[in-house]
């Protein structure tokens, strides 16, 4: 392997806050002793390429993909966001967002509308949603939606949908929203959440499976002491990231018992 990339394109909301998630991965590349080069992908790019990728180094994956062994990665860390619905953990939940001046006060008066969402294999934009969805069928009321836009692939396409009247509802992954809620509050200012789905793992900053062992030690040690460094200061409001914990394919495992779930109730699609 001649060398090893690093890719923060999950949660690289804006050109700023790229340029501090690159930063980032600096840091910890030099305190892991990892030479990691940073590799732009920017969207609308499939993200299941650079998954795919034997070079991996330190790399943003969602843990549904993770999970469902889509790509050979071994996960390395994952970051702790300041918000307090996280709770001082690696974890994430599904906004569900409407137009601000949408005529919703529960999820409950949304059914019979337009939803949308990413793509099957993520988890913030289809199973959490799907799973969210799932207790409000019954056999009369089979599908809670008139549509099912699919394949919007982004958060911020779901956004843009949202916004542009295309959708009434779709799912952002909290961390994400956060994120850009701070960077550009003009982006999110059009929209307000009208539902929340459960707290799961967050994606994590993967390697390849063919990774060094002793490479990925040295990544997750550095990862996890980074919050204890005087580097991260600097870091810790642009990423609203309070750190990182270590993570393993099996924290991701839940997701599988979701989608069984679903797939065993009829529910293919969160329609």
């Amino acid at each position: 392997m001649s060398g090893w990339i690093a890719n923060a394109r999950m949660y690289a909301v804006t050109p700023k806050a790229e340029a501090a998630w690159r930063a980032l991965l600096e840091h910890v590349s030099r305190d892991a002793g990892v030479a990691l080069r940073y590799e732009p992908y920017p969207a609308p790019q499939p993200l299941e390429p650079l998954w795919s990728r034997a070079d991996l180094g330190a790399v943003f994956m969602c843990g549904f993909p993770v999970a469902l062994g889509l790509a050979p990665v071994v996960p390395i860390a994952a970051p702790i966001p300041v918000a307090a619905w996280a709770g001082g953990r690696a974890a994430y939940r599904s906004n569900l967002i409407v137009r601000r001046d949408a005529p919703y006060a529960t999820l409950e008066d949304s059914f019979g509308a337009r939803a949308g969402y990413t793509v099957a294999h993520s988890q913030s934009g289809f199973n959490a949603f799907r799973h969210h969805l799932l207790r409000y069928r019954s056999a009369a009321r089979p599908n809670l939606y008139a549509s099912m836009t699919g394949n919007l692939v982004t958060a911020r396409a779901v956004l843009d949908a949202v916004l542009a009247g295309r959708i009434d509802i779709g799912p952002l992954d909290a961390y994400w929203h956060l994120l850009l809620e701070h960077h550009s509050p003009e982006l999110t200012a059009g929209v307000r959440v009208l539902a929340t789905t459960a707290l799961t793992p967050i994606p994590a900053f993967v390697a390849a499976s063919a990774a060094p062992a002793e490479m990925v030690a040295a990544l997750r040690a550095a990862f996890l002491s980074a919050a204890s460094q005087p580097w991260f200061e600097s870091l810790r409001d642009p990423l609203q990231l309070a750190g990182f914990a270590a993570v393993t394919v099996a924290d991701y495992a839940p997701y599988l018992e979701w989608d069984r779930e679903a797939r065993a109730a009829g529910y293919e699609l969160p329609a």
